[in-house]
């Protein structure tokens, strides 16, 4: 098998298989087991966070089947790579995610929104965050195709350098070193200004009150959009905002689109439970955004030394999962004093 052949070139019946997946389980969380907003209890939330978990778990031994047609040693070494590709990707997008809910959080506090009503917001944030990562990732992968500089003799060795990949790097490397112990700059953030909420506010106006779980509401005579809507509105910036970390951050790992995309969605998918499930025991994970300072920056070196040394996935997968485990059980020894 061709090393640089993807998922896509070898069953192109997967694309439908994801998509047919993905669809269903957004419908029967939306349309029979959440028909109804309602305040999603911890035992809900994690019995969907298993769900989403185990979907994308079972997906990722998809892969490696795909890829170990035959069970010989060079094609089982070529499938353990691009499942420990997809593992990578995953757990490096779950872990930006986590970072999430502190905003989301606070984006939920400063609009007082009813919690009965967080699940639809989050909801229709998927639907926009499955529409915008598959532009960020698709595009950014035929970018840096594109971007490949002539190979060139540097110190002695034959290198091909990206300029793409490496403007990236040095992005992550910055981005890491500015968020270590950068976690409280959005507590007094005026969210009710962001992008998301002028866009909003540029196309309708806006009623004082909430009503329901309804967008859109009519007060004397004129329609007008709730503040639910410009929450959603929020929140879909915010996770565009936060995409411009995570997606340069998955190249580092493949260049395989169906694979980063895969992954992406998953984690973005299990997102919403999570929230609920970790919402009261957010003060566990207090050292996390130091975790992902570290994640950030080592990416991003990995992007800057890539035409000189290659780290292989199986150990950038290590070095992620150790750093966030670390990062939890520091949280849990020393926990924030900080007053909530």
């Amino acid at each position: 098998m061709d090393k640089h052949q993807g998922i896509l070139d070898l069953h192109p019946g997967l694309v439908w298989g994801f998509a047919v997946t993905v669809v269903i389980m957004l419908l029967l969380d939306l349309g029979v087991f959440n028909k109804k907003s309602h305040e999603v209890s911890s035992k809900e939330a994690t019995i969907w966070s298993i769900v989403w978990i185990s979907l994308s778990m079972i997906f990722s031994g998809v892969v490696y089947w795909v890829f170990n047609t035959d069970g010989s040693p060079e094609n089982h070494a070529l499938a353990i790579e691009k499942f420990t590709q997809y593992q990578a990707a995953y757990w490096i997008e779950k872990a930006l995610s986590v970072d999430n809910l502190f905003v989301f959080i606070l984006v939920f506090g400063f609009f007082k929104v009813p919690k009965y009503l967080h699940h639809k917001v989050l909801f229709w944030g998927i639907i926009g965050a499955l529409i915008f990562r598959a532009i960020f990732i698709f595009a950014g992968v035929g970018l840096i195709n594109l971007t490949y500089l002539p190979e060139m003799n540097i110190f002695g060795h034959p290198v091909k350098i990206n300029i793409v990949m490496a403007l990236f790097g040095l992005f992550l490397v910055y981005a890491g070193i500015k968020s270590w112990g950068d976690g409280d700059d959005d507590d007094d953030e005026d969210y009710s200004n962001t992008a998301g909420a002028r866009l909003i506010k540029s196309f309708w106006k806006v009623s004082d009150n909430y009503d329901g779980d309804k967008f859109f509401t009519v007060q004397n005579g004129i329609k007008m959009a709730t503040p639910l809507l410009v929450v959603v509105g929020v929140i879909e910036f915010t996770d565009v905002l936060f995409a411009v970390d995570s997606i340069p951050a998955i190249f580092a790992i493949s260049n395989d689109p169906f694979i980063l995309y895969t992954s992406n969605i998953f984690a973005i998918l299990g997102l919403r439970s999570l929230y609920f499930l970790l919402a009261n025991f957010i003060h566990m994970f207090s050292k996390l955004p130091y975790g992902l300072a570290i994640i950030l920056s080592f990416i991003g070196v990995k992007m800057l030394i890539a035409p000189w040394i290659h780290i292989p996935s199986p150990i950038s997968l290590g070095i992620v999962g150790g750093v966030l485990i670390i990062s939890v059980l520091l949280s849990i020894i020393f926990p924030d004093k900080k007053e909530e």
